[in-house]
């Protein structure tokens, strides 16, 4: 078995994947904290042959998950930003700070989808470009949908955004507080993530298909006015892509991959955006 660790700031998920038949066998997710404990927080490391971690946790989170994985795992993959990879040019000044999990989301991206927008909806909402060619453009960092919802301390944290709630209701003017709260924020991140991607595509002359993953994916996606597409495993593919252990990685088929959206014209995108500067 392979077992693939996507360890974020508050949560980290894994999953164990088949070494032979490439098929995902269970999945799970913990909080992320330094202390791991076997058999309890993690899968039975026994039927591990091979672990690849992408972390953004404090150093000594990945230092000492890597130690105890390394004591019973005999192989252990890290992932790092970098300034080049797969074909993709890091678009940062100083590559090794771009957040592991994005620099993974946007290989596995340019990989299915050649340029690309990546979006990744978790406690921070990163939006990603990358152009047909491979050139990273770097990207934007905002307050995910939960922490919006803390900053404002009005007592509404812990009751969610329903993600099968329709774009139409939640972009609606609430009629209680907690109502206001959550379409208040749902408002900003969708008109966000909207209005960045028709600037973006804009400014470089080009329409790229959008790839959205994140818990918060599925209902952001609601609200996003072009097509894309939910890919839960994007992180994980991305890990596939940098350290293919199976014959389908090898081939390059990375797991759960969507069919690739086609992107609107770039005629339609000016238009849109000329008519929202209207208003």
């Amino acid at each position: 078995m392979i077992l693939d660790l996507d360890i974020g700031n508050t949560l980290s998920k894994w999953r164990l994947k088949d070494a032979d038949s490439s098929e995902i066998r269970s999945r799970g997710a913990v909080w992320t904290r330094e202390e791991w404990r076997p058999g309890s927080d993690i899968p039975d490391l026994d039927v591990v042959e091979a672990v690849r971690i992408s972390s953004v946790a404090r150093r000594a989170v990945l230092e000492e998950t890597v130690s105890l994985l390394r004591r019973r795992v005999g192989a252990v993959h890290v992932a790092r930003s970098a300034p080049e990879a797969l074909g993709v040019t890091n678009g940062y000044e100083e590559p090794g700070r771009l957040g592991v999990d994005r620099w993974m989301g946007t290989l596995a991206c340019y990989q299915l989808a050649g340029g690309c927008c990546s979006v990744d909806c978790g406690s921070a909402i990163t939006v990603d470009f990358v152009l047909p060619g491979g050139r990273h453009l770097g990207g934007y960092i905002l307050p995910g949908l939960r922490l919006m919802k803390e900053s404002l301390k009005l007592g509404t944290r812990n009751v969610a955004i329903d993600p099968d709630s329709e774009a139409e209701e939640l972009l609606g003017p609430g009629t209680r507080t907690v109502e206001a709260v959550n379409h208040g924020i749902y408002m900003a991140a969708v008109s966000a993530v909207n209005r960045i991607y028709s600037e973006v595509c804009d400014r470089e002359g080009v329409p790229l298909p959008m790839l959205l993953t994140g818990g918060d994916a599925r209902v952001i996606s609601r609200g996003i006015q072009v097509p894309h597409a939910v890919w839960p495993d994007m992180v994980y593919a991305g890990l596939e892509a940098c350290f293919p252990l199976t014959a389908a990685e090898r081939a390059g088929r990375m797991s759960g991959a969507p069919r690739v959206p086609s992107p609107v014209s770039l005629e339609k995108i000016r238009a849109g955006l000329a008519f929202s500067m209207l208003l």
